[in-house]
């Protein structure tokens, strides 16, 4: 394979844009309308041109443009657009999610005779997460009546400026297109398309580099070619990678050697960081590689769990309560798993295992003076990119019913690759629940020393209790000493004795069947903390 001049095939600057939309917005016959005016505005100027529009995998196509000076001025002179196609909405999330990283812009298409639709929604709420540029696109305006078409789509964006008002989206370009390709009888509407094109040149920008690290590769396609090896075609993510390299792919638990790399079909001997290429490693199945990470020889870890900050959906209704199940979407992996949730009270406090934590058992979004974190246990396990972002979902809800499925968000802090994790790891880890135990005093044979009963079980384990502290609902304070009898009462010491209305309740000998007073009891209540993994559930007290 010839190798080409590593500056001359660096002169192109790829931009990956992520097409987002409800079924049916007309999301694919927007791709292939940009292609078409693309090529007219742009292509038939070079010598390249035949290669425009190349479908590299489903829900994935390019084209150039000739640069904006912006661009031009930091020494590209081509830009080449990847469209992101994301089609269905469950493969919607698992592809935004694997690509976060990769795209540079969200391109949120809208069926200008319909409006905001639920999943138009969740895309917004995605393009909220994972990117800071979007562009709405108010597509199918030749649907729309001629001698209307003008008002109704000033109507549509008034309505949009209104939604997008409380995102960060707020002064996203809107504009009217029709998606139709073809000729000028087919219903294309060229003006429309043409000013997409020059607002994506002007929204495009060279994004930051992330060179430093081990290499991280989003595969997007693959397949075999008889006598060289497996292609793997993507995006690099982070990092560098070379001829020669060693890439890992977790999910298959192997490790291949990379042959040779193409950029736009020409050889070269290394990409980095949102470079998009072809990578041909020695051979093995492509049929086990559909799409997911490859990286350098341990850098992406097969994880059991991992904890992440706990930010809600506004949009969603539903409950997250802990010991729920909620499907996780994270790299190019959806997985289900149990959630357990828990705080600590400084707003702005960074996960650590050494900071104690208290155990919520539902997620409240009004309470703005804590920090939530939530645990999530996976159904198997999955590779995992350190600080990779995540969402939370209810994909098994109603597609047709009006609810927004995706219930939070946030970005791993902690991951675990210890099956036994629970066991193991997790004993550090201090999330505690607020307990308390009730019992009633049934004598005090003196001043200071009760007879308590119903505070436990007869089966339990008393030494366990010995010396814990415990309030009475007259107002003194004890410590338990230890048991009384083999009833499973327990004598409890009053050390700075009781007061002589209590005592006059509960003390002295009583006769069988006998009531202490026909007042109130006096209650005995042992409040403790105890921590969710710790395998000897103790009782811990302040």
């Amino acid at each position: 394979m010839p190798i080409i001049s590593e500056e001359s095939v660096r002169s192109v600057l790829n931009f990956n844009i992520g097409v987002l939309g409800h079924v049916d917005s007309g999301k694919t016959s927007l791709s292939k309308g940009l292609s078409t005016i693309a090529s007219t505005a742009a292509f038939d100027k070079n010598p390249e041109s035949k290669e425009r529009g190349i479908t590299l995998d489903l829900g994935f196509s390019s084209f150039c443009l000739d640069p904006p000076q912006h661009i031009l001025d930091q020494g590209f002179g081509k830009l080449q657009v990847t469209l992101v196609d994301c089609p269905g909405h469950a493969s919607l999330i698992k592809t935004i999610i694997g690509g976060a990283q990769i795209i540079n812009l969200m391109m949120l298409v809208i069926d200008v005779t319909k409006g905001m639709q639920t999943q138009t929604a969740e895309c917004l709420v995605i393009g909220q997460i994972t990117s800071d540029r979007m562009i709405i696109v108010l597509n199918k305006t030749d649907m729309l009546p001629p001698d209307k078409k003008i008002s109704m789509i000033e109507k549509m964006t008034k309505k949009l400026r209104m939604t997008l008002k409380s995102t960060k989206f707020k002064d996203a370009e809107i504009i009217g297109v029709s998606a139709r390709p073809g000729g000028p009888d087919s219903g294309a509407d060229p003006e429309g398309l043409n000013l997409l094109v020059e607002t994506i040149k002007s929204q495009a920008y060279v994004p930051a580099k992330h060179l430093d690290g081990p290499s991280l590769f989003a595969v997007d396609h693959c397949f075999s070619i008889k006598g060289q090896g497996t292609v793997m075609t993507g995006t690099v993510l982070q990092g560098t990678i070379k001829v020669g390299d060693s890439l890992e792919i977790p999910s298959l638990g192997v490790t291949k050697k990379v042959k040779s790399i193409q950029m736009f079909r020409k050889g070269v001997d290394r990409v980095c960081h949102g470079d998009r290429a072809g990578v041909c490693v020695t051979q093995f199945d492509p049929s086990l590689l559909e799409r997911g990470l490859v990286c350098a020889p341990g850098s992406t870890p097969i994880t059991f769990a991992v904890i992440i900050d706990l930010n809600g959906i506004p949009y969603y209704k539903g409950d997250i309560k802990s010991k729920a199940k909620f499907h996780i979407s994270l790299g190019h992996e959806t997985v289900m798993a149990k959630v357990s949730i828990f705080s600590v009270e400084a707003a702005n406090a960074d996960f650590s295992l050494e900071t104690e934590y208290r155990h919520e058992e539902v997620f409240t979004s009004d309470d703005v003076e804590s920090k939530k974190f939530i645990l999530l246990e996976f159904e198997r396990a999955v590779p995992v990119v350190p600080n990779c972002i995540v969402i939370g979902s209810k994909l098994d809800t109603d597609i047709n019913a009006n609810l927004c499925r995706l219930a939070f968000h946030g970005t791993v802090r902690w991951a675990t690759t210890d099956k036994d994790y629970q066991k193991n790891e997790l004993q550090d880890l201090k999330i505690y629940k607020n307990k308390c135990k009730e019992g009633t005093v049934e004598r005090a044979p003196n001043e200071y020393e009760v007879i308590v009963k119903d505070l436990v079980k007869k089966e339990t384990n008393l030494d366990l209790f010995t010396g814990l502290k415990v309030e009475l609902s007259s107002g003194e304070s004890g410590t338990i000493e230890g048991t009384f009898g083999q009833s499973g009462k327990i004598k409890v010491r009053i050390m700075s004795g009781l007061s002589t209305d209590t005592f006059s309740k509960v003390g002295g000998k009583k006769k069988k069947g006998e009531s202490s007073s026909s007042s109130e009891p006096v209650l005995v209540k042992l409040h403790f903390k105890r921590y969710l993994f710790d395998q000897k559930k103790r009782m811990i007290q302040s």
